[in-house]
């Protein structure tokens, strides 16, 4: 029997609890999935990194973690730049509460989405336009506003991907590369709410060549001579990003080093705005050219809402 409140209406408060859906798939899990899962998770099946760096913004090397085996020692990290203070507390809070009027879709991992861009088969090396009409309106500023900083000018992106990760999902996305048949060399991450943490991987045979992590000082100096050696496919490269930062990856951090977030480095809600370019097969003077105007010329019509 339902039961009946004071007011008269019909209460449904016998009935079962609805479990929240999510948007995983195959191999990947998040906290809601895993509930209802039995047996080992498969993220445990993986091997962890054995051996940690992070990367230090002034000086662009990778140094060993404290208390590691390679405390002290470090190796040139380029193609990242991390722009702190990008946008203002009041931007960011305008800018989530612009996004959280658009309904966010569930993803893989934990994640929840939004897509501004063309829809992409890229196994097929597809696209179609569909429904994309531009980029977001209250994104317009924000693009203008990367132009002026160095290793940004002339960027133009066409797609932007806001993603929502949250603890109580269990958010992450696994390391990858981002497609290079359509997005061209500068991979734009604006941070908002929280700060993260990318970390870096690298599968490639071979290892890494060390020295001696440069001093503030010796920074200007000439490149001190290797002296130890770690293998590639050991090493995990943190990235520390802090809140309202933008992070660009380019270079061998864009095509020689998959980029993941862990679970365990998203404390509180977090929202990225991901942005991309064009490659050189769409861009002015290449095979693609003319799709590649269309699609710019629409993206940057800034009239966009998530397809």
């Amino acid at each position: 029997m339902r039961a009946v409140r004071p007011d008269g209406a019909m209460a449904a408060a016998e009935a079962p609890e609805v479990l929240q859906q999510c948007g995983c798939k195959g191999i990947r899990t998040c906290l809601i999935c895993e509930g209802q899962r039995c047996g080992d998770p498969p993220w445990q099946l993986s091997p962890q990194k054995t051996h940690h760096f992070l990367y230090c913004s002034d000086s662009g090397w990778a140094v060993g973690a404290e208390d590691s085996d390679f405390e002290g020692w470090a190796f040139p990290f380029p193609g990242v730049t991390l722009i702190e203070d990008f946008v203002t507390r009041e931007e960011e809070a305008e800018m989530v509460r612009l996004m959280d009027r658009d309904p966010w879709k569930l993803s893989q991992s934990g994640r929840r989405k939004q897509d501004y861009g063309p829809r992409v088969n890229f196994r097929k090396q597809k696209l179609k336009m569909a429904g994309f009409c531009g980029l977001p309106s209250f994104s317009r500023e924000v693009v203008q506003r990367m132009g002026l900083y160095p290793g940004l000018e002339g960027f133009q992106p066409v797609e932007q991907c806001n993603l929502d990760y949250c603890p109580e999902r269990g958010s992450a996305i696994d390391p990858h590369l981002d497609d290079a048949w359509l997005w061209g060399e500068r991979l734009v991450s604006l941070n908002l709410l929280s700060p993260t943490v990318v970390s870096m991987h690298r599968e490639a045979a071979g290892s890494l060549l060390l020295c001696a992590a440069p001093s503030a000082e010796a920074l200007g100096d000439s490149v001190i001579a290797p002296s130890r050696s770690v293998p590639c496919q050991e090493v995990e490269v943190a990235i520390p990003i802090p809140c309202r930062s933008l992070l660009v990856l380019a270079g061998a951090a864009r095509h020689q080093w998959t980029h993941a977030i862990h679970r365990r480095h998203i404390e509180a809600r977090r929202v990225c705005a991901t942005f991309r370019e064009l490659s050189a097969e769409f861009s002015p003077g290449g095979a693609q050219q003319d799709l590649g105007r269309e699609l710019l010329q629409m993206a940057l019509s800034f009239q966009g809402r998530p397809v």
